[in-house]
């Protein structure tokens, strides 16, 4: 098994097999209903390996949505790859609907809307604010984007998460068509199991 071409040990990728069970499981109970023995059954490894790789849920929660970030990070980088322009708005144009390609995979949806629903905890608030810094950062430097433009790309973001998780793409209402005027989403999907 191979990650970024590096050869991975068992316990590496016992650790990345837990941390995509973790996506899953967390992105259908949130932080504080999902207990480590789901995500355990759903990695096919005991708990007390789980307990080996992670010192707590808490830091498996934030190894989790590290590597959402990650992901964004990715999408982001594949959109802006699909245009030549040197047109920031082009450039985060191309990186929006990358993303929203990206979150028609609810676990990457829903884990991040459970993250903001736990920044009770000071290491997810933490964890939050890191990857939305990096996320920020990253579109800011790779589009060329004046702030004021980054701003909106991040908040129209949000939006599109509430467009989602909703299912407001053609939901009969003048509200909802002032909500998704002009947001394109690819129809969601599942990507295993939801319980």
């Amino acid at each position: 098994m191979t990650k970024r071409g590096a050869t991975l040990s068992t316990s590496d990728a016992r650790r990345e097999a837990v941390v995509d069970a973790a996506i899953a499981e967390f992105a259908k109970s949130g932080y504080h209903n999902t207990p480590i023995t789901a995500v355990a059954a759903r990695a096919e490894i005991s708990p007390a390996y789980v307990f080996k790789l992670f010192p707590g849920k808490v830091a498996l929660f934030v190894a989790a949505l590290d590597r959402c970030y990650e992901l964004v990070v990715q999408a982001l980088g594949k959109g802006a790859a699909r245009t030549d322009a040197a047109d920031p708005e082009q450039v985060l144009y191309e990186m929006g609907g990358a993303y929203a390609e990206l979150i028609t995979d609810k676990n990457l949806l829903m884990l991040q809307v459970h993250a903001q629903s736990a920044c009770d905890v000071p290491e997810i608030a933490e964890a939050v604010r890191q990857g939305l810094a990096r996320v920020t950062e990253y579109v800011r430097s790779r589009s060329g984007a004046k702030d004021e433009s980054v701003q909106r790309f991040i908040a129209y973001g949000q939006l599109c998460h509430l467009i989602t998780t909703l299912e407001l793409d053609g939901h009969r209402g003048g509200w909802a068509a002032v909500l998704t005027a002009g947001i394109r989403h690819p129809k969601a999907h599942d990507t295993g199991p939801r319980g």
